[in-house]
This record gives C-alpha cells, sequence and structure tokens, in this order.
C-alpha cells in the first residue's frame, strides 16, 4: 500500500502494475503486469441489476452513481477506442464474476470485466475507494496502461456516461504505441452493442 498522498493521476503515471492475475467474465485470469500494448482499464463501484436494491444511500454518495451508462458508453466506442490505439478494454470492479456476467450478456458489452473482490489492486497502487452498505467498493477511476505501465490516469470522473468519449479524445491525442514485445495475454469478448438499459 503506498503512502503518498498526492492524488492518483499525480503520482501513478510511469508506475508499473503490480503482479496480479484477476478472473474475468471471458473465463480466464488476466494478468495485468503482463498486458502489451495499450490497455484501457475502468474502475467502477459496482453496476446494479434489475429487482435488486442499491446500497441504502447510494445516490447520495458522491461518485456512486453511473456504473451502466459507463459501461454503455465504453460499449457503444468500443470500436472507436480499438480504432484510436486500444488493445483492449476491461472493466474491473469488486463484484463477483457471477455478477460482472449477468452484466455483460444483459448490457452486450464487447468486453469482459475483471473481478477483485478483496480490491487488491486498490491496496496495491492506493487507489480510492469507499464504503457503502457494509462494503469497500472501487472508487470510479480509469488507468490507460501502456506494456503494463501507467501512462494516464482518468480521476476524478465527472460524467460516467460520456466517459468513454473523454478517453476517446485523449487517445486520439496520443502517438502509436510501441510495436509489441510480448505476445497478448488475453483475449476479450466478441458481443455486440444494445439498446441502453434504463438502470
Amino acid at each position: 500500500m503506498t503512502t503518498d498522498a498526492r492524488a492518483p493521476q499525480d503520482r501513478l503515471p510511469g508506475r508499473p502494475l503490480p503482479t496480479l492475475s484477476l478472473p474475468s467474465t471471458d473465463g480466464v485470469r488476466v494478468a495485468l503486469d503482463r498486458l502489451t500494448g495499450r490497455t484501457v482499464l475502468y474502475l467502477y463501484p459496482l453496476t446494479g441489476r434489475p429487482g435488486r436494491n442499491l446500497p441504502e444511500g447510494w445516490d447520495t454518495i458522491p461518485g456512486a452513481r453511473g456504473c451502466t451508462p459507463e459501461a454503455c458508453d465504453f460499449r457503444d466506442h468500443h470500436a472507436d477506442l480499438r480504432a484510436a490505439g486500444a488493445d483492449r478494454v476491461y472493466g474491473v470492479s469488486a463484484q463477483h464474476t457471477d455478477e460482472q456476467r449477468e452484466v455483460v450478456d444483459r448490457l452486450r458489452l464487447p468486453f469482459p470485466l475483471l473481478s477483485d473482490p478483496r480490491l487488491t489492486l486498490a491496496a496495491r497502487l492506493g487507489l480510492p475507494t469507499f464504503r457503502a452498505g457494509g462494503t469497500t467498493l472501487f472508487g470510479r477511476l480509469t488507468l490507460v496502461l501502456l506494456e503494463g505501465v501507467v501512462e494516464h490516469v482518468f480521476h476524478p470522473v465527472r460524467v460516467p456516461a460520456a466517459h468513454a468519449r473523454e478517453v476517446l479524445a485523449w487517445l486520439g491525442s496520443r502517438t502509436s504505441p510501441p510495436d509489441r514485445v510480448r505476445p497478448p495475454h488475453a483475449g476479450e469478448g466478441g458481443r455486440g452493442g444494445a439498446p441502453r438499459s434504463p438502470m
């Protein structure tokens, strides 16, 4: 755990990802420290499910709302992100894989979600978290990685429903990533787009 009190966007660029392998909704484990090329890793608190209540007081927690619109924005602009230089996109939350798989299927996400219920990534990088309903969750934040090293941090994410477009604009300002030095570690899902969920 870091003792650096600076904001994530100020202290994380240039830092390698820790040795950490997380399960994905694709059924494989993704080793974050072995990711090649450019990766967009967006961290979010949790995605609600139809028929289930969100944690008490959810609407009053700054930055808590917006996970489903954010996922839909990354879905709708996934091809654009790839064309702009992102080799892959992952969402990361503390929810378990079976819960995340329901979200991938319902929203028809064309990319996997990664599960980190112990918030190991947050502990090792000193990422923001918060408590809701007796559970500790990731604060909303996006890491852009280049060859397993933090290239850029988006924090805070002020408009989740338009955040993928914010990342896309940033990618459009960058040069192409260097040639691969290792083979890709893990694949991505292939689901298409779908109408936005009202949740």
